[in-house]
């Protein structure tokens, strides 16, 4: 699809000048130049051209507001002073895997005095020695290179992916330790539980028990006191036999 109808269609029933943001990767430009793009796209913060062809920016409009552009996997060379003389405001600037070769063609990004993040990857210029060290010597004002700072920590925005994904596991919310404790506890619950249950029933047959020796104390007692009565009885009525000789 030809760059002018992808953002035609990509404008979605909206003027130039509403348009915020603006993606129209791997569609084709017809001369390698930037197509169907105008002033009138005044408010346009990010834009994304991947993979379009481009060989030129020379026709790039004024974009004020532009804040991201992303260029990858084109055919640009160099020629960059554009960028600095239409967008002036950029912050993050994507020109991997295109065809930079040496510190000369990214020398013109000097004027991008806002340039924070600049991302070089897979192009020519990668290969040279102390690579790294001389673009940051050359522009001072890019804080990362290819995602990375002099240090080697990563841009922040893969930082915060990164927070995102911790925040995710160990967020609000019952970690999986806690639900280990919960487990336990309940298990203690359930033997403390189960524990007074049985005492509860070795109590009862013990009540039992004593209530059945009582019993049979009581019946024995019973039987005995029978016993004694009739050996009285029976004493008596001999003591009246005695009497009666």
């Amino acid at each position: 699809m030809e760059m002018k109808k992808r953002i035609s269609l990509e404008l979605r029933n909206r003027t130039p000048a509403e348009v915020e943001e603006l993606v129209v990767d791997n569609c084709r430009t017809s001369d390698g130049e930037v197509e169907g793009l105008t002033d009138d796209f005044k408010e346009l913060e990010f834009l994304s051209m991947v993979n379009v062809g481009l060989i030129s920016l020379a026709k790039l409009p004024s974009l004020p507001k532009l804040r991201k552009l992303e260029l990858s996997d084109n055919n640009i060379s160099g020629h960059l002073e554009t960028l600095s003389e239409k967008c002036p405001n950029l912050t993050y600037l994507n020109l991997s895997g295109n065809k930079i070769k040496g510190l000369n063609n990214v020398e013109a990004l000097q004027n991008l005095k806002n340039l924070k993040s600049l991302d070089l990857f897979n192009c020519e210029i990668t290969t040279l020695e102390e690579y790294r060290e001389s673009i940051f010597e050359l522009l001072p004002q890019v804080t990362y290179l290819d995602g990375f700072d002099q240090e080697d920590n990563e841009a922040p925005d893969s930082e915060a992916d990164d927070d995102d994904e911790d925040e995710g596991e160990d967020g609000a919310g019952p970690t999986g330790d806690d639900d280990e404790d919960e487990d336990e506890e309940g298990e203690e619950g359930g033997e403390v539980g189960l524990s007074y249950l049985m005492k509860e029933r070795i109590q009862d047959e013990e009540d039992d028990d004593d209530y059945a020796e009582e019993e049979e104390e009581e019946e024995k007692a019973g039987v005995k006191g029978e016993k004694r009565k009739r050996d009285a009885e029976d004493e008596g009525e001999e003591e009246d036999d005695d009497d009666d000789d």
